[in-house]
């Protein structure tokens, strides 16, 4: 159920919920090999939906996207098969999700008619793009949390393709993490319980790309999961570094 309204969120506002799923399945006891490979297969789902969306409506835009993503897929892939400790994972894990809170609660809604900057430094975009993408393969997350503040507040673009370009970001770098945890020796992942929430979140998401929030604002919905993952993420320091 967790699954399947973190599905529904994220997808209406243009993300995958990949911090979110991390941080219901730190609660879980499940294995840390295995909670990685579940949120990223998650996060595929679920944006996927959001990128053939916006590329139906033509607001991808390819030759800005292009640097960002140079450098992150194969960073994210590292960053999926490097051989990391349980209490490394659950330290970055936690240092992550807050770091995702704090930018949720901070973030301010941009107006539409923002204009963007003219002058982008291909450089400067590939190596945000690969740093960002070999954390978000460590830790399992697609880096859309990372992308987005970082966008904005360099007035990238407009909301609308900077949460387009976000979309397609989380999508190549959940597949290029998974990709370096599959040739990872540890690699583990149950099918039973995955399916069942892949099939979740695949609803969840198809429901909240087509669905525009009318009972919650945007940035109500930020502050609220921002309040759930920075608990998440203060409960996992405390346990590991206390």
């Amino acid at each position: 159920m967790l699954f399947f309204i973190v599905a529904i969120l994220y997808a209406a506002v243009g993300f995958g919920g990949g911090s979110s799923y991390l941080a219901i399945l730190a609660l879980t006891g499940i294995a840390f090999t295995q909670i990685r490979a579940t949120s990223l297969l998650c996060n595929i789902v679920v944006v996927l939906g959001n990128v053939l969306l916006f590329y139906r409506q033509k607001v991808i835009d390819w030759k800005k996207i292009i640097p960002l993503v140079l450098f992150s897929i194969p960073f994210s892939f590292l960053g999926g098969k490097l051989r990391i400790s349980q209490n490394f994972f659950f330290i970055l894990l936690g240092f992550t999700l807050l770091f995702a809170a704090l930018t949720m609660w901070f973030s301010k809604k941009h107006s539409v008619k923002s204009s963007p900057k003219r002058n982008q430094n291909k450089i400067v975009n590939s190596t945000f793009g690969g740093f960002i993408g070999f954390i978000s393969g460590m830790v399992g997350i697609g880096g859309g949390v990372f992308l987005a503040p970082l966008l904005h507040l360099t007035k990238w673009d407009t909301p609308k393709k900077i949460a387009a370009t976000a979309s397609v970001f989380i999508l190549v770098n959940s597949i290029a993490g998974l990709t370096g945890q599959y040739a990872n020796t540890n690699f583990y992942i149950d099918w039973n319980l995955t399916t069942i929430l892949l099939v979740v979140v695949l609803i969840g998401g198809q429901i909240g790309s087509r669905l525009s929030t009318n009972f919650f604002t945007p940035i109500q919905l930020k502050k609220a999961t921002a309040i759930l993952i920075a608990f998440v993420s203060l409960r996992i320091l405390w346990k590991y570094l206390v």
